[in-house]
């Protein structure tokens, strides 16, 4: 659960209406990052003569991450995950909404960005792709003290050795080049360059995908271990929940473009309360009988960002849904210790 910004809630860019924070977490814990109905719409182009057409890709997502916790970004693909993460990260500028880091509104036209994104790193889904193949692991991870402080070279070779040490690498692995690791390790240097400037705040895009299952327990216990010692505030975008009930502490799940459940991870995993998380849910497979849950069919695809339906999106799909559903836009609302968009969740858990 997360803690209440100082930023008031804005107006929606789009239909569907703000969606409230949930109450604060007890302890010391202070919000890093808050966002409020962010979106992110692209323009496509459908040929020649024909009007040009809007992709929402993100459409209206709010949240308070605190320092030192994990939220967990789930869903299918095309839902918006990755989207989120390229705008909280300030790679792309949000169409509508806000986002502040520290405190500090980013969308507003005075911002200035550069020490921001200092605090705001990433860990890309493939290490290898992320790394530039030119430059040894030593000049990858100079790279970013070099821009972002005014250390001297000794000083900077002095941080890199002890990160290296710090995420599992040997000191000679400095003076070679991305091709020549695992996919293990090659995540792990992708990790250190993202915690080289210790930011409070660590965006993974599905981290360990791209990775063997051998390999993908010890670069979240790495995660994991670093979040410890730094106080790092995660946002862990994933697609499976065996990695996420391990990782988080807050979960998100998304379903083109908004949020339809939020919550603490207990609760959640616990007893899912949206159709589409009880759904995703039911999919995960569990070794013992008794953690098995009914499997629940989704008939249909993930409805195309084009041509979105009326009302509530996961309608055409929900074996729950009725007229009103199909017309009408659910809002996030408290139930049960989590933000929950359905009309009817109270009849389904009846």
């Amino acid at each position: 659960m997360t803690q209440p910004s100082s930023i008031p809630l804005q107006s929606p860019a789009s239909e569907g209406g703000p969606s409230s924070p949930l109450p604060p977490v007890e302890g010391s814990a202070h919000t890093v990052m808050s966002a409020r109905d962010l979106a992110r719409h692209y323009t496509v182009s459908r040929g020649m003569l024909r009007p040009q057409a809007v992709v929402k890709a993100l459409n209206g997502v709010s949240f308070d991450l605190q320092s030192g916790r994990t939220l967990a970004v789930v869903g299918e693909s095309g839902c918006g995950k990755s989207t989120l993460a390229r705008v909280l990260t300030l790679i792309e500028t949000p169409t509508s909404g806000t986002l502040a880091i520290d405190a500090t509104e980013t969308t507003a036209a005075h911002a200035d960005l550069k020490p921001l994104r200092a605090r705001v790193q990433m860990v890309f889904q493939n290490p290898y792709a992320s790394l530039n193949p030119r430059k040894t692991i030593g000049q990858t991870l100079d790279e970013p003290l070099a821009i972002n402080t005014s250390l001297s070279q000794a000083e900077r070779a002095g941080k890199i050795a002890a990160m290296m040490q710090t995420v599992g690498l040997r000191p000679e692995h400095v003076a070679r080049y991305p091709h020549m690791f695992s996919g293990g390790q090659r995540q792990r240097v992708a990790i250190a360059r993202a915690m080289i400037l210790q930011p409070p705040i660590v965006v993974a895009d599905e981290p360990v995908s791209a990775l063997d299952v051998s390999i993908q327990a010890q670069i979240l216990n790495l995660f994991m271990d670093l979040q410890e010692r730094f106080a790092t505030s995660y946002v862990f975008v994933s697609h499976n929940l065996a990695v996420v009930e391990h990782v988080a502490d807050d979960v998100m799940v998304m379903y083109l473009g908004r949020a339809v459940e939020h919550g603490p991870k207990a609760a959640v995993f616990g007893k899912p309360l949206h159709p589409y998380t009880k759904a995703l849910m039911s999919a995960t497979p569990a070794i013992k009988p008794s953690e098995r849950r009914v499997k629940i069919p989704l008939i249909g695809e993930l409805p195309s960002p084009l041509r979105p339906p009326p009302g509530c999106a996961f309608a055409p799909r929900c074996p729950y849904a009725v007229d009103h559903c199909r017309q009408v836009v659910p809002q996030l609302r408290m139930l049960e210790g989590r933000l929950v968009a359905c009309h009817r969740v109270e009849e389904i858990q009846g």
